[in-house]
């Protein structure tokens, strides 16, 4: 697992040990970033289930100005942090150990980039979709970018969020979410 492109491009980074994290494959996440390509640079991005932190990383390391890094693990922070020490973008990071939910409850700014990668197999993904635009936290264009496997179908949400293209990668579904104004 690396960073692809950006400043910190070629650096490694950590992984959790144990199955209970699985990182995106670089290729899924070479094909995230190949579409969001010009909408990252300057923005404020959310990575709300940060596992190891590497979406939110390469998000910054291409320019973002800063990220929020969200995991309810102990373990999945301290990498999280470990990871974003080795890539010399701390400063532009924060990094949350807490409910994902939960915190979606305190936001107060808006953010332009939303990453939603939850463990598979529960209704987090689902869940967290549907809080995202019951308090509308995207700014004007926002985008929320979803992982799932192909198979779960995610749902249309209200008003002004859209759901764009699906992408399919094997067994691993992209799904794009804008908000328009």
């Amino acid at each position: 697992m690396r960073v692809i492109s950006g400043t910190a491009r070629g650096r490694r980074l950590l992984q959790l040990q144990g199955m209970e994290t699985r990182p995106t494959t670089d290729q899924v996440k070479e094909s995230i970033f190949n579409i969001i390509q010009f909408d990252i640079e300057g923005r404020r991005v959310l990575d709300l289930f940060g596992g190891t932190g590497q979406l939110g990383i390469e998000a910054l390391s291409r320019g973002a100005e800063s990220c929020t890094f969200v995991d309810q693990r102990r373990d999945a922070v301290q990498l999280i942090r470990a990871n974003l020490k080795q890539c010399d973008l701390s400063e532009r990071a924060k990094v949350v150990q807490g409910d994902s939910m939960g915190f979606l409850s305190t936001v107060t700014v808006p953010y332009h980039l939303v990453f939603l990668d939850p463990p598979y197999g529960g209704e987090l993904l689902e869940n967290a979709l549907k809080k995202l635009a019951e308090i509308d936290m995207l700014s004007e264009n926002g985008i929320i970018i979803c992982e799932s496997p192909t198979d779960q179908v995610l749902p249309e949400l209200s008003a002004p969020y859209r759901k764009g293209r699906e992408y399919r990668y094997g067994r691993i579904k992209i799904t794009i979410y804008r908000k328009e104004v």
